[in-house]
Formats: C-alpha cells, structure tokens, sequence
C-alpha cells in the first residue's frame, strides 16, 4: 500500500483558552468544556476513548492520563486571528506576522470599484451575523434584486443573494470582482440563500474565495507528485493552490462519507473539514445542536478507526474556537486539540507550539522537504 494519510479538521472544536484570548475578548470560552458542561448526557465514546479529556487537562494545565492508544496533545496558535484561514493555512505550515484586516465596513471606494465592475449596487455594508443580515435586509433584497453586502469578526466580504433573484453563477461571478478588488481580505464568500420574510435559508452553494496562501506543505506534496485531495471546503481555502484534487460537501454527514469512499483507495494526503460544527451551531450559539454533530462524528468515527493501518497517518485537529456559551456570534481564540489514533501505546504529546506541528508531521510521514 502507497503512503497515506489524513488530516482531519473538526472546524471550531476548541479546548480552551489560547494564553492570549484576553487580546481577543476571549478568556474564559472553551468550546468542548462548555458543551460537556451544558450536555451531560453527550454519548462520545470514540472520542473519550482518544484522549479527549486529556486534551481538555492539557489546556488547562492540569495533570492527565494517555489514551490507552494513539497520542493526544494541545496545538497554541502562533499566528494572530481566530479565523479559518489562519488556522488552516498555519495548520499546512505558514505562520502568519500580522492579522487578516478586518471592518466594520468597507471603503466606499472599494464598494464603488466592485459595484461599477459588476453592474450591481449593494444593500448593507455592515458587520453582522449571516441569519440577522438576512432578516434586515432579505426582504429588500427581494423587492430590488440588490445583492447584500456584510462582513463579521472575520476578515470576509461575504456577499448574500436569494437563488431565484440572483442565479448562483451571476453571484459567483460578482464575487469573483470582489475578490480581484479586495486584496487584503481574507475571504471573499458568496452566501446564497432561499425562503421568504421569517423563513430565510442559507443553501448548500456556498463558495469562499480566499487569497492564495504562500507555499505550504500542500504545494510540497503535490510538487512532489504526491496527491492531496481536498474535501469539503479545503480546495476554496487555500485557492486551490498545492490542491490536486478536490469533493465540496454540503454537510458534515456528507464529509464524512466522502471520507470512507476515498480513503480505502487513498494514496497521498486527503485534507478535510466538516464545517457544520462552526457554521450551524457554533455561530448560531445553538449548544444541544453542536452536542448532537459531536455525537454524530463520534459514531461515523467509531466505524472509521478500524480502517487505519500502522503505515497510515491520522491527524484529528481543528483550526478555532467557537463557543456556542459565548457573547456574541463570533469565533473564540483557542487551543485546539490533536488526536493521532494508532495502534501504538497511549501517549500525551503535551501542549505544542504552533499549529505548523502539523505540517512537520505529514513532512515526515511522506518523506519530503518542505523548503
């Protein structure tokens, strides 16, 4: 069997605190604590079993116990943000100087250059989350066929449209002008949307258009001939760049069953996210939904692990927090847990410094140079 691995990012599932959340209005949040908290009753055996709660010590600084196999440790952020490309482009080993700019709303000149390129005027401009937008401003939307315009906490110019006013292609196309026009930000997204006043939908059609990272391990592997397969939103992440192939998904459940087609055949890297744990519950402040996408992965993953050899590398990591107990809609500044399932002894690999970790780990286990 050719070399393989999987790297596997559970999006928001924070552990705790990173040491610097308090520059961030973040002390306190812990994403997993919390749930846990909130969810006696959560059934996450496989997870247990991994070394969760370990990970959970680890970041408080408390003295814990292996798992009885695999190893679990703790990944600190280096790079300032708490945002998704951040995370995963550290994750692939680029650490960022400086944050991803972030608004409360955009210059009118960069509004005015994507708004006369594309032949649209926009509703908004405001920062706010993706259903209240709706709510404010959906309504006018219908009635004008403006496309609306926002952002958040994030470095994102995210750009909202109902699918029988705009057609996807029409408002994948203006985002594309945004994002030849927003040169900093760090994603560009299209969010189309369906329903009517009280009954908004955002729909599966999302598409992120982000700025192209400087050269990662991923650009190593494939330079290297060596495959990385994309799956959920990976490919969109890191504009395609270092990606040789790649499978959208419209859900966690959908992700997950991406995985199990792929990987009995896998040669290379297969890179995933399963988003909804961020964008349907953690945003949405929803607890007990977050605790059942926990219980949802534990069980697809009790059925996943029995398919992992000894030649094969698993990362299980996340690239955020997002806190369904905290203020605000916004994600948290966390530490994020590592798992590494193998049949080997049990192990805690402490608290790491940078999440660049874990794109030494796949360095090693295929072999290559990353400069």
């Amino acid at each position: 069997m050719k070399a393989r691995a999987l790297l596997l990012v559970l999006d928001s599932v924070g552990v705790g605190h990173a040491p610097d959340a308090s520059d961030y209005g973040d002390a306190g949040s812990n994403t997993l604590a919390h749930i846990l908290a909130h969810s006696p009753q959560i059934n996450i055996p496989t997870l247990r079993a991994l070394g969760l709660e370990a990970a959970l010590d680890l970041s408080a600084g408390k003295p814990s116990t292996p798992p009885p196999s695999g190893a679990v440790g703790v990944l600190t952020e280096k790079s300032p943000g708490k945002d998704t490309t951040t995370g995963h482009w550290e994750l692939a080993g680029v650490v960022l100087e400086k944050p991803f700019p972030v608004f409360e709303t955009f210059p009118p000149d960069l509004v005015a250059a994507i708004e006369a390129e594309a032949g649209v005027r926009f509703l908004g401009n405001i920062a706010a989350s993706g259903t209240a937008i709706l709510d404010t401003f959906g309504s006018e939307h219908l009635r004008t066929g403006h496309p609306i315009l926002y952002t958040s906490a994030d470095s994102v110019l995210q750009i909202a449209a109902h699918e029988n006013i705009v057609p996807l292609e029409k408002l994948y196309a203006i985002c594309k002008i945004a994002r030849q026009h927003a040169s900093t930000v760090g994603r560009v997204i299209a969010r189309p949307f369906i329903g009517t006043e009280g009954a908004w939908q955002r729909t599966p059609n999302r598409h992120d258009y982000s700025l192209t990272p400087p050269r990662t391990i991923l650009n190593a592997l494939s330079e290297s001939h060596i495959p990385v397969t994309g799956i959920g939103k990976i490919s969109d992440i890191f504009a395609a760049s270092g990606i040789t192939s790649s499978h959208p998904t419209t859900s966690n459940a959908h992700g997950m069953e991406t995985i199990s087609r792929l990987w009995p055949t896998a040669n290379g890297l297969l890179f995933a996210n399963l988003v909804d744990f961020d964008m349907l519950f953690g945003h949405r402040r929803d607890v007990s939904g977050y605790a059942a996408a926990l219980e949802e992965f534990d069980r697809w993953l009790s059925t996943f692990l029995p398919q992992i050899s000894p030649d094969d590398l698993v990362i299980i990591t996340a690239d955020h927090g997002n806190d369904p107990t905290w203020q605000g809609t916004d994600h948290t500044r966390e530490q994020v847990p590592v798992f590494l399932p193998s049949p080997a002894p049990g192990r805690l690999l402490g608290v790491l410094p940078g999440f660049d970790q874990v794109a030494d780990w796949l360095a090693r286990h295929f072999d290559i140079a990353t400069n």
